[in-house]
């Protein structure tokens, strides 16, 4: 029992952290906002999917992945494709020159649904699809730069150039993806209306409950084997590989975990937005994705989700209020605390609050030192004894006298 609450909630105190986390998401957000912001908020927590991911990928494996958006947007399209045919029945697209193909493709005067979009009329296919194509695609990526030994600085240019072919892609191939505006009109799944706010509530908390899965399956990944694994070979690469080890195997493993928990939040991004765009791959929201784990923690599955709410409440804020110098404060806000935090908001914990409550626990548990005795009261009816003195001052006052006796000047 005790080590399987190690392994999935990281000890006593991974188990609070947890539960705090839970209380906030399923009980405090709901209880304190209406319909429209706890919305956003749920949009906030499909971000922190990604963020757990990098922080596997990036604060234990070491692999700085500036192309996250990728994966995210390969999910998010994956379920769109399957929202959107629901949406483009004969019935409501009669008015179409083609009946039964999504609208943007009768814009672009196709005359038939092409033949990748076939098996999306199935939700078991899609439910694969969103985690079998970004782990596929993130499996190539990853094979074929960690066999070759590209790594650091290069691997992260090369995520970002790869973000930014597909966003080309995606809008050059309008009569496929919808182009820059993407898929649009997203309104049920299944006959159920995702728009009404009974079905924000249950896609809410649905979302909640997948991101403390993912946690856990990340808590599960980093208290095994291979997560001391992953942080020796962040620290020193080659003296794993010289112990026997296949570096480039466990490279692809985490950053496919990392690319699968993405697809899970670009998924539930867009059943709760309702719509999904390329403007959610390309190099600008991967980097926004590194910065809510940098602010977060990257040593911290929890810390990683409070970054991600964090930064993007201070986003909404700050638009809302500063639309000309909103991008100039978000920049502030992290240099600000990638210079005082270089850990994040979890170091801030990790250095100064865990210590203090460790001395304040030890303070309580301490034996308290047993109360001093009293002193005896001098019974009166007894004459008092002399103080017992040492033998040598005992010795000593006995001459004292008897010098004092000898030297008096007789009478």
């Amino acid at each position: 029992m005790q080590v399987a609450m190690d392994k999935l909630f990281g000890g006593r105190e991974g188990l609070i952290g947890l539960a705090i986390l839970a209380a906030l998401i399923f009980v405090i957000m709901p209880l304190s906002f209406d319909i429209f912001r706890l919305n956003l908020v749920g949009k906030y927590l499909s971000y922190a999917f990604v963020a757990i991911g990098l922080v596997l990928c990036w604060g234990y494996g070491g692999i700085l992945s500036l192309g996250q958006g990728i994966f995210f947007g390969l999910g998010g399209y994956c379920m769109a494709m399957f929202l959107k045919l629901e949406a483009s029945d004969p019935e409501s697209t009669k008015i179409q020159s083609t009946p039964g193909i999504p609208d943007f493709m009768d814009w672009n005067q196709l005359t038939a649904l092409p033949w990748f979009w076939e098996p999306f009329h199935s939700l078991t296919f899609t439910m694969v699809a969103i985690i079998a194509v970004p782990c596929i695609f993130a499996f190539i990526i990853s094979v074929a730069m960690f066999k070759r030994r590209v790594g650091g600085v290069y691997f992260a240019i090369i995520t970002q150039a790869v973000a930014l072919i597909l966003t080309i892609l995606i809008v050059g191939q309008q009569g496929y993806t919808g182009g820059i505006n993407g898929m649009t009109d997203l309104r049920t799944l299944k006959g159920w209306d995702i728009r009404t706010d009974e079905a924000k509530y249950v896609l809410y908390f649905l979302n909640g409950a997948l991101l403390i899965g993912c946690i856990m399956v990340g808590r599960l990944i980093i208290t095994s084997k291979l997560g001391r694994l992953l942080l020796a070979m962040r620290d020193r690469e080659d003296r794993v590989r010289f112990s026997g080890y296949d570096v480039s195997s466990f490279k692809v493993f985490v950053f496919c975990v990392g690319a699968a928990m993405a697809a899970i939040g670009g998924a539930m991004f867009t059943l709760q937005v309702g719509f999904m765009s390329p403007s959610f791959v390309g190099i600008v929201p991967s980097i926004e994705m590194v910065i809510f784990t940098a602010v977060g923690g990257r040593m911290s599955l929890i810390g990683a989700v409070y970054g991600a709410l964090i930064v993007n409440f201070a986003k909404t804020y700050f638009s809302e209020s500063f639309p000309e110098l909103w991008l100039f404060l978000m920049g502030g806000l992290f240099i600000a605390v990638v210079m005082l935090f270089p850990n994040g908001l979890a170091g801030i914990y990790t250095s100064h609050i865990r210590p203090r409550l460790a001395a304040w626990k030890a303070g309580r548990s301490s034996p308290k030192p047993p109360p001093s005795a009293p002193a005896a009261e001098p019974e009166h009816d007894t004459p008092s004894r002399p103080a017992e003195r040492p033998p040598a001052a005992a010795a000593a006052v006995p001459r004292t006298l008897a010098a004092g006796i000898q030297s008096e000047p007789s009478r």
